[in-house]
């Protein structure tokens, strides 16, 4: 009898999160959508059509230990095991400069985009463990904001940097375990979250310019295939983005 591959995706309601959920679907996966909105995760599954009964919203904040504990325990409890973590879930900040970023601001910022990608890779880690057969592969969303900022995004960047140490430690200590854990650095994916760049957006030198969007099911083909590959095979880091966009050099 074939065992059922069990996946989990943060941030499953909109944008990379949902259309990742999808294509996970679509391989073999019973995915289990992870937000804080009920009716999008709901919207999420209907989109699943004839395969809508393998995709499982459960609305919670990564952010409350308390929860991400409880939803873990209740995989472990409905599936045995996961196989599979996109460790998605993130939010931005209003583009204000540093000195005038309200510390409350800050605070949720580091607490959805690094905390809850913590409590959530912790408690999927000490399940990977624990299963038989042992291991399983975490996917860390970075962005390429882990590697260069854009002007007044202080909480986001400094939060998507912290992933890449977060990352490299998930890697080094759960080898052991048949664990294996990537980061895929996104840029510009056309979602909601990233329209204003399709309006036109602050570059480094203050000009404002529009700037080119990629179709966001690339980014979860890219997920894809990352997923099948053998646990012995490992994506450490892989970034995506769209051609055109200014980010390497001088842009």
């Amino acid at each position: 009898m074939t065992q059922v591959k069990i996946a989990v995706v943060t941030g499953a309601g909109t944008g990379i999160g949902r259309a990742t959920a999808l294509a996970l679907v679509k391989v073999g996966f019973d995915v289990v959508l992870v937000g804080r909105n009920l009716d999008k995760l709901e919207e999420t599954k209907r989109r699943g059509e004839a395969l809508s009964a393998h995709l499982h919203p459960h609305a919670l904040d990564v952010s409350k230990p308390d929860q991400v504990a409880k939803l873990f325990a209740d995989i472990e409890n409905q599936f045995g095991r996961i196989d599979v973590l996109f460790n998605n879930a993130g939010r931005g900040a209003p583009p204000v400069p540093i000195d005038e970023l309200p510390v409350e601001t800050w605070i949720d910022v580091v607490n959805v985009n690094l905390n809850g990608m913590f409590f959530c890779a912790q408690a999927a880690i000490r399940l990977m463990k624990k299963q038989r057969p042992q291991g399983g592969r975490i996917i860390n969303n970075g962005s390429i904001a882990a590697h260069a900022p854009r002007p007044f995004s202080s909480a986001y960047t400094s939060t998507k940097h912290a992933i890449t140490g977060l990352t490299k430690s998930i890697s080094l200590e759960t080898r052991p375990f048949n664990i294996a854990c990537s980061q895929i650095d996104i840029g510009n994916a056309a979602t909601e979250m990233t329209e204003p760049m399709a309006a036109g957006i602050m570059q480094a030198d203050r000009s404002i310019q529009i700037e080119p969007r990629m179709d966001v099911n690339h980014v979860a083909q890219a997920i894809v295939q990352i997923v099948e590959f053998p646990l012995e095979t490992n994506v450490q880091f892989m970034t995506i983005m769209a051609t055109n966009m200014p980010f390497v050099g001088r842009g």
